[in-house]
């Protein structure tokens, strides 16, 4: 076998020095500047999903936190028309009271269920807004859409384990 004859050593490796050094060239000079490029561009995307994904995030705890205020701001308000009206009832006579209590039962019991429809809607975006922003990050980093069915089950149970429907 010529390759293992000890005399043509000096040929062999300086053909393999030459060759080495310009696979090296080609390397460093035409290959690896293009991989790092796409490298580079693959990190500010993620890095620009990841901070739209922290923005969508914050939006929805504001969203949270401004339905919370409304709800106090409601029940404030029911407790304050609640408390006014039974200092008029009482001022009047006792044989009307018994009407004007039902009356007022009917008037909380309906900005009760207002206030719950009310929430149960914000809490509805609230799926809605993790959904889209799941779906939007598993596609951006995966390259496809995830299942319907297992992005539901997943964000309903993170919303169920915090406390939201």
């Amino acid at each position: 076998m010529p390759q293992l004859d000890i005399s043509s050593f000096p040929p062999q490796l300086f053909w393999l020095a030459i060759s080495f050094v310009l696979l090296y060239v080609v390397m460093s000079r035409l290959a690896l500047p293009r991989v790092g490029e796409i490298l580079r561009i693959r990190e500010e995307r993620i890095t620009s999903d990841l901070d739209r994904a922290e923005r969508l995030n914050r939006d929805a705890e504001d969203a949270v936190k401004a339905y919370e205020q409304a709800l106090a701001e409601a029940r404030a308000k029911a407790t304050d028309i609640a408390t006014k009206t039974r200092a008029a009832v009482q001022a009047e006579a006792e044989a009307r009271q018994a009407e004007a209590e039902a009356r007022l039962t009917a008037q909380l019991e309906a900005a009760e269920a207002r206030i719950r429809a009310t929430r149960d809607e914000a809490m509805s975006h609230v799926r809605e807004i993790a959904s889209d922003t799941a779906v939007a990050l598993v596609t951006r980093l995966l390259g496809s859409a995830p299942e319907s069915a297992r992005l539901d089950q997943a964000v309903g149970e993170e919303l169920q384990r915090r406390g939201a429907k």
